[in-house]
């Protein structure tokens, strides 16, 4: 078997990043959200202009998964003002970690994480952290496989409804 190769994006892996984004959320979230608002969604958080603007902000980072030419997954990292939420210099959020459906077991989660945590270590962040919706069980039993704690939660609007994420960090040190 091939082995997954991590490369960072840039502008020009745009149509890759969209692709893999509304595949793995669509996968993950359409079975419980209208098709509606699954559609909105979509359209508007991976859309040409939103993912131009992330892939060109000095404070995020994109990385591509890849297994024999094919790319598998993503990882979107925020630092200082692209957080998401906490925006605290010591910090930097796993905004995204994106597998499709058909590459999980391959380990390609567990890559990519372990590509945000050696990027945390070489930026000398404190921490990580990130959020993810309680019933995303898979996601959250693996964060807290490797060493996440729940600190606090947030709403998510997706359309109508509203979905509440569970906020986990991991001390580096």
């Amino acid at each position: 078997m091939k082995e997954i190769i991590v490369k960072e994006a840039n502008p020009k892996d745009i149509t890759i990043l969209q692709q893999i984004g509304r595949d793995t959320f669509f996968e993950t979230f359409s079975s419980t959200n209208s098709a509606e608002d699954m559609k909105k969604y979509l359209a508007e958080s991976f859309s040409t202009e939103k993912l131009l603007s992330e892939l060109n902000h000095p404070d995020s980072l994109f990385f591509i998964a890849w297994h024999d030419q094919v790319s598998v997954g993503y990882l979107k990292l925020n630092t200082g003002q692209a957080q998401t939420e906490l925006q605290d210099d010591t910090a930097i959020e796993i905004e995204r970690i994106y597998v499709k459906k058909e590459y999980h077991g391959l380990k390609v989660g567990q890559i990519l994480y372990e590509k945000a945590f050696e990027t945390a270590h070489h930026l000398q962040k404190s921490y990580l952290w990130l959020a993810v919706w309680e019933e995303n069980h898979r996601a959250v039993a693996f964060y807290q496989k490797n060493g996440f704690v729940a600190f606090d939660q947030h709403i998510f609007k997706l359309g109508s409804s509203e979905q509440t994420d569970i906020m986990m960090k991991k001390a580096l040190n």
